[in-house]
C-alpha cells in the first residue's frame, strides 16, 4: 500500500511529510507526527530505499558463504558462539521475538507506540540494517492506518536497545499480539486484514533488526522533550503573573541584569518574562518602592511600603527556567542524532560488502539526555511550587486573601466557608515531591545481565519513562500555579495586567471561571494542563514574547 493511499495522510489541514531514511528527522516532527497521525504523509528516500535493498544483498550473499553473521546465523547474546545452518534462520528470528515477549506494566500509550513505530522505520530506511523494504513498509503503513501495538512499559535495559519492548512491534508485524486501531483493542491479524495489509514471515537478520534498538526509549524522549518546551513557556507566564500578583518588581527581569550572566536559556527566559509585563500596571521597576523623606525618620532609616526585591522563587526564574531550556537545546541535538541513527547490530555495509559487529543500541545518550531533563523540569516544578506558597499566604500576598478564597463580607452567611486554593496549593505540593523523588539517576542503576554478555547497560527507557512522568507531574503543577495566579489578579484587578500576561489569562478564562466559591476543581487542572501540552498556551503567546 502507497502512502498515499492511506486514510489518515489527507485531512482538513496540509499534510506533514516525513522522508525516512534521509536523516532529516527531528525531535519535533517525530513528537508532531505521534499525535497527529490523522495529517502525516510518510515516504522512504529514493537512495535509502536503494540502499535498503543492496543490504538485503549482501546479507543473503554473506549468508550463502556460510560465514558465522551474529544474530542471523549464531545464537543470541551469550549464545553467540553457536554457529546456525542458513535453513534455521527464519526459525531464528521468530524464537528472538517470542522469547522476549515477557513485558510488564502498564502499555504504553497510544502516542508513545506511534513515536516509535515512526523511529524505528526511520533507523532502518537507513539501509544498513539487512531488512527488507517491505517490511519497514508494513511498519509505515500500520503507522498511517494508526494500529499501534500494546507495549509494556517496562522489562528494557537499554542495551541492547529495547529488546522486550520493541518484539511486541515485531510481533504485530507478523499478524500476532493484540493492537489497537484508533483506540480499539483487536488481534493483529484481524486489524491487519481489516486494512488490507498482509503480515510478513521475517527472513534472517529482520527480527534482530525490529528490536534491536533504541526507538522504544527514544519514543519516550521526543514526547517528553516537546512537552518541555511548552512547559518552559508556562513557566514564564506563570512567573510574569506571579510579578503582578504580588505588585512585583519586573525589573528584575532586564536585559542589563542578565546580559551580564548570558546563558542563552536564561536570557531566553528573562526576555519573555521581560516581554509579558511590558506596560503592566500591576508590577513595578526598580523604583516603585516609595520614597518618603528621611527626615521623618530620627535615626534616619526608611520603613519603605515593600522590599525593593522578590523572593528567589520569582526573582531568580530564569535562573531556573532557563536551565531546562539550555538543557532542551542539547537534548534537541542528542535526540536528533539518535533517530537519525542505525542503531542495531550487527550493521551492514553494501558500498564495502562488509558486516560490522558494535553496540550502536546502548542507550546512553538517551539516558543521560532524559536523567538530565527530568531534573531540569522537576526544579520548574519546585519554583512554582513555592511561587503558588508566596500567593496563598497573607504574609507574602500583600493584601490578598487567604488561599485565594473570594473576598465576602464578614457578616453574610458565607464568610468563613470558602477556602479558595488551599487544596490546590496542598495538591501541587505533592506533585512537586513526586516529581523530585523520581530525579534519580536511572543511568547510575547499570545491572550486569544475560550471562554478563549485557554486563554494562544504560537504563535509557527507565529515564526516559522517569522523564515523562516527571513533566506530566510538573504540568499539573503549572496548571495550579496559573489558576491561582489567575485567581489572584483578579482579586488584585485583572484591569492592570500587561499586555503579554493578559494573552495568557484570557486563554485561560475562556476555559476556567474565577472561582467565587469552593467546588472541585480536579477538571480545571486537568483542562489547563491540556492547554499546556497541547501548544495551545505557547501558541497564544508567542506573538507577545521574544523568541
Amino acid at each position: 500500500m502507497s502512502t498515499t493511499d492511506s486514510p489518515h495522510a489527507s485531512g482538513g489541514r496540509p499534510a506533514s511529510a516525513v522522508v525516512l531514511g534521509s536523516d532529516t528527522l527531528t525531535t519535533d516532527a517525530a513528537a508532531t507526527a505521534a499525535r497527529n497521525i490523522e495529517n502525516l504523509d510518510v515516504s522512504i528516500d529514493t537512495e535509502a530505499a536503494a540502499r535498503m535493498d543492496a543490504s538485503v544483498k549482501l546479507r543473503d550473499t554473506l549468508i550463502a558463504t556460510h560465514q558465522p553473521i551474529y544474530g542471523v546465523t549464531t545464537g543470541f547474546g551469550d549464545s553467540a558462539r553457536f554457529h546456525l545452518s542458513a535453513e534455521k534462520a527464519v526459525q531464528l528470528q521468530r524464537n528472538l521475538i517470542t522469547y522476549h515477549l515477557n513485558g510488564t506494566g502498564p502499555a504504553a500509550s497510544p502516542e508513545v507506540a506511534r513515536a516509535t513505530m515512526l523511529v524505528r522505520a526511520n533507523c532502518l530506511a537507513r539501509g544498513y540494517s539487512g531488512i527488507r523494504r517491505s517490511v519497514v513498509q508494513l511498519l509505515i503503513d500500520c503507522l498511517l492506518h494508526d494500529i499501534t501495538p500494546l507495549i509494556p512499559e517496562r522489562g528494557s535495559v537499554g542495551a541492547s536497545g529495547d529488546l522486550v519492548p520493541l518484539c511486541y512491534l515485531a510481533d504485530m508485524l507478523t499478524g500476532s499480539g493484540d493492537v489497537l486501531v484508533r483506540g480499539r483493542r483487536t488481534s493483529a491479524g484481524e486489524a491487519l486484514s481489516s486494512a488490507g495489509l498482509k503480515p510478513v514471515v521475517l527472513e534472517a537478520k529482520e527480527g534482530l533488526a525490529l528490536i534491536n534498538g533504541t526507538s522504544f526509549m527514544s519514543g519516550f524522549a521526543v514526547l517528553a522533550t516537546e512537552d518541555s518546551a511548552h512547559l518552559a513557556m508556562a513557566a514564564d507566564l506563570g512567573t510574569a503573573l506571579t510579578t503582578e500578583a504580588l505588585l512585583g518588581n519586573r525589573g528584575h527581569f532586564h536585559p542589563a541584569i542578565h546580559s551580564q550572566k548570558p546563558h542563552p536559556g536564561q536570557l531566553r527566559s528573562a526576555a519573555r518574562i521581560h516581554t509579558l509585563l511590558a506596560g503592566s500596571g500591576l508590577s513595578g521597576d526598580e523604583t516603585a518602592a516609595s520614597r518618603p523623606d528621611p527626615a521623618t525618620h530620627a535615626e534616619g532609616v526608611i520603613a519603605l511600603g515593600r522590599a525593593v526585591q522578590d523572593p528567589y522563587s520569582v526573582r531568580c526564574a530564569p535562573h531556573v527556567t532557563g536551565v531546562l531550556l539550555d538543557t532542551l537545546s542539547w537534548v534537541h541535538q542528542w535526540l536528533d542524532t539518535e533517530i537519525n541513527s542505525t542503531n542495531d547490530n550487527p550493521v551492514f555495509d553494501p558500498e564495502t560488502g562488509s558486516v560490522h559487529n558494535g553496540g550502536n543500541f546502548y542507550g546512553g545518550h538517551v539516558g543521560l539526555a532524559m536523567d538530565s531533563l527530568k531534573l531540569a523540569v522537576a526544579s520548574v516544578g519546585d519554583l512554582l511550587d513555592r511561587q503558588l506558597a508566596l500567593l496563598v499566604d497573607t504574609r507574602f500576598n500583600h493584601g490578598l486573601t487567604p488561599n485565594l478564597a473570594p473576598r465576602w463580607d464578614e457578616d453574610t452567611t458565607s464568610a468563613g466557608l470558602n477556602h479558595g486554593f488551599k487544596g490546590m496549593q496542598i495538591a501541587a505540593s505533592a506533585l512537586t515531591a513526586e516529581a523530585l523523588k523520581l530525579t534519580g539517576p536511572a543511568t547510575a542503576h547499570s545491572r550486569s545481565t544475560e550471562a554478563h554478555n549485557q554486563d554494562k547497560v544504560s537504563m535509557g527507557t527507565i529515564a526516559a519513562r522517569d522523564a515523562r512522568t516527571v513533566v506530566e507531574l510538573v504540568s499539573e503543577v503549572a496548571a495550579i500555579h496559573l489558576l491561582a495566579a489567575c485567581q489572584a489578579v483578579d482579586l488584585r484587578d485583572s484591569a492592570g495586567l500587561a499586555e503579554g500576561t493578559r494573552a495568557g489569562y484570557e486563554l485561560i478564562r475562556e476555559h476556567v471561571p474565577f472561582v467565587d466559591r469552593d467546588r472541585r476543581m480536579d477538571t480545571d487542572v486537568a483542562t489547563i494542563a491540556g492547554l499546556i501540552r497541547s501548544g495551545a498556551l505557547t501558541e497564544a503567546l508567542r506573538p507577545h514574547v521574544v523568541a
